[in-house]
């Protein structure tokens, strides 16, 4: 935990004079997707609130908004503690996952599409797997996915899905094989870049369909694996 608040410590800097539950909620989420405080731990409030510089109610505040993203759990008399999905939510996770990301695809219009951040992402990942970076490797799925759902140009479609990616890399964190769990997608998301620069909207939707369904696949049975044992 001392590592963990000396990085919030470093963060308290981003507060600047506009210190408010958003930003407070902005870092944890942050930190959180990054695995600094990873499933089923008790955030202290005198702790984490000291490491910002906070008050109490500012923090309570995050808390409740994190709360209502499903990232963390308010647990009676006991506190509050990073959340810890079932496999049940991790299916819905990626239920939700198709339902938006395919209908993204498949409401884009005529090309050419405006994919420098999908190109970005892709190039991200390329890079973790030179450098044998397997964590980084996940966030840069995560970023390709997040960038194809900012094709539809939608504020809304974007918040709901960041709080659904936040929610994934929940998941993420169980796993004990980031590379198992992360590597056959990146070529995978190149054929969809491909596909969208070539203009092939249904290509581009049926690779993605694909891919997702596959994706589901890997991660319920190692993360089954995982919360079993513990």
């Amino acid at each position: 935990m001392a590592e963990q608040l000396a990085g919030l410590a470093d963060d308290r800097a981003l507060l600047g004079r506009t210190s408010t539950a958003e930003r407070v909620a902005d870092i944890l989420r942050s930190r959180i997707a990054e695995g600094y405080f990873p499933p089923g731990t008790r955030l202290s409030e005198d702790s984490i609130g000291g490491a910002l510089g906070v008050s109490r109610n500012t923090l309570r505040e995050a808390f409740r908004l994190l709360t209502h993203e499903r990232l963390l759990v308010h647990e009676l008399n006991r506190g509050v503690f990073v959340r810890v999905l079932t496999v049940e939510d991790v299916e819905d996770i990626y239920r939700t996952r198709a339902l938006v990301e395919c209908a993204v695809v498949r409401g884009l219009g005529e090309p050419p599409y405006a994919l420098d951040g999908l190109a970005g992402a892709v190039a991200e990942g390329q890079r973790a797997v030179r450098e044998g970076d397997w964590k980084a490797l996940g966030t840069a799925n995560i970023h390709f996915h997040r960038e194809l759902v900012a094709l539809a140009g939608s504020e809304r479609t974007d918040e709901l899905m960041r709080s659904v990616f936040a929610e994934l890399r929940l998941a993420f964190h169980v796993v004990d094989d980031p590379r198992r769990l992360h590597e056959p997608y990146l070529a995978r998301n190149e054929q969809i870049l491909q596909a969208l620069r070539a203009g092939e909207r249904d290509r581009a939707e049926d690779l993605l369909g694909v891919y997702l369904g596959d994706s589901l696949e890997r991660v319920v049975e190692v993360y089954r694996r995982r919360v079993g044992e513990d």
